[in-house]
């Protein structure tokens, strides 16, 4: 009934305005109203919400202890462009604001905020930083990301983690926890609370120039939408999927996006089941019998090249880890180019069906761990690998194209 008795006044007051042309009237039906609403309730604090003679539209409210505000009366008043009390949305149309000049905004007139996004870039927080750092000095500001498809910058995570009164999660697990929510919440003590909705992460392209759209819902018209925005970010806050981000967290966060970012495999191909040919079959048999019948267990496949001697090993490594469950099942794979160790690594994942799998050791790519390590003859020369890992380290290892390593320049 509030809603429809709205429409109806909206409609009266417009009716007064295009006929009279005289505010005082619109005035007037107002403040006749709401006494009738205090008449009928008995609510007398309602009465003071009546409108003002001069009806003029409270645009801020200003704290003149401790700003620039007590010296200076005429000092320039931050508030966004857009309506707090009524939802907009922004197209990156140029008769628009941006959307980073209206965050900075709202960031320096609101007293909480909360940011949920898939990835946060520092092309996208340089924005908005200097306006950050102000306001962390007197409210609070909640972040939640993930390292999904390796997007984040760790200088970006590092640099709000070193502002006061601020706190990060992030997700680690990108099988299971996908994070593609985009939504800015700027809390008002006042109730002009107001929240971006839409599909703009924390880049430059995002909240600059791009063909992004953004719903700003705003707590005086959408109640409900903001109070489920609040529920719903409370209940990622809380739960086990998102892990507090410190200091300690820097070497995880960069493991995670260098594996998100460096290895990324046609996700179709974790759709299917993979199954080896008849005779690649017939040579995984083999070795099989070589094993367990002959106890070798140095063993040289030879083949023909493109007959997939690659794939034979990766379903050889995915029978040896299943027959070794609960132990570490550490792989070594040495080739002599790059190429090919980024294609083994590719294998390997298709094979076991694991994205992240593995770490390449070869020419810029520098691994965050040796557990699963695809590694160039030259790298392991070079730093003398053989030295910095005892014999017994590694469960399996693979010299793959052993025609092109020679015998002088392999370590014993």
């Amino acid at each position: 009934m509030a809603k429809y008795l709205s429409e109806v006044i909206q409609k009266g007051l417009s009716s007064i305005k295009d006929n009279r042309k005289d505010i005082n009237i619109q005035i007037n039906l107002c403040n006749s109203l709401i006494d009738t609403v205090v008449r009928e309730t008995g609510e007398q604090a309602l009465g003071e919400l009546s409108v003002d003679k001069r009806a003029e539209m409270l645009l801020a409210l200003i704290d003149k202890r401790n700003t620039i505000h007590a010296v200076d009366s005429k000092a320039d008043i931050v508030r966004p462009v857009t309506s707090i009390a009524q939802s907009s949305l922004f197209t990156g149309a140029v008769h628009e604001p941006s959307m980073f000049t209206e965050l900075k905004r709202e960031i320096l007139s609101c007293d909480r905020i909360d940011m949920l996004v898939s990835f946060i870039k520092w092309s996208g927080l340089r924005l908005i930083i200097d306006e950050l750092r102000q306001f962390t000095q007197y409210g609070k500001l909640r972040i939640i990301t993930t390292s999904y498809m390796g997007a984040t910058d760790v200088k970006a995570i590092e640099t709000l983690r070193e502002l006061p009164n601020t706190e990060i999660k992030i997700s680690y697990d990108t099988k299971r926890t996908r994070l593609h929510a985009k939504t800015y919440v700027f809390y008002r003590n006042t109730g002009f609370t107001t929240a971006y909705i839409g599909s703009s992460n924390l880049s430059n392209a995002a909240i600059s120039s791009g063909l992004e759209w953004n719903v700003k819902a705003t707590a005086k018209d959408l109640p409900d939408t903001i109070a489920k925005i609040d529920a719903t970010f409370e209940s990622y806050w809380n739960s086990n999927d998102f892990t507090t981000y410190t200091v300690g967290e820097k070497i995880r966060l960069e493991k995670a996006i260098r594996a998100e970012r460096n290895f990324a495999v046609d996700k179709v191909a974790f759709q299917f089941d993979i199954n080896p040919y008849t005779y690649q079959s017939e040579i995984l048999d083999k070795l099989e019998a070589e094993r367990k019948v002959r106890g070798y267990y140095r063993n040289l496949i030879v083949a023909a090249t493109g007959t997939g001697k690659t794939v034979i090993s990766a379903f050889d490594y995915k029978r040896f880890c299943y027959e070794n469950k609960g132990k570490h099942c550490r792989l070594l794979f040495i080739a002599h180019r790059e190429e090919i160790l980024k294609q083994s690594i590719d294998c390997f994942r298709i094979v076991l069906k694991d994205a992240n799998f593995g770490e390449l050791y070869v020419g810029n790519y520098t691994p965050g761990s040796i557990d699963y390590l695809f590694m160039s003859i030259q790298t392991f020369n070079a730093c003398e690998f053989d030295k910095s890992t005892t014999l017994d380290f590694y469960d399996y290892i693979i010299v793959d194209e052993n025609v092109h390593i020679g015998l002088s320049s392999v370590s014993a």
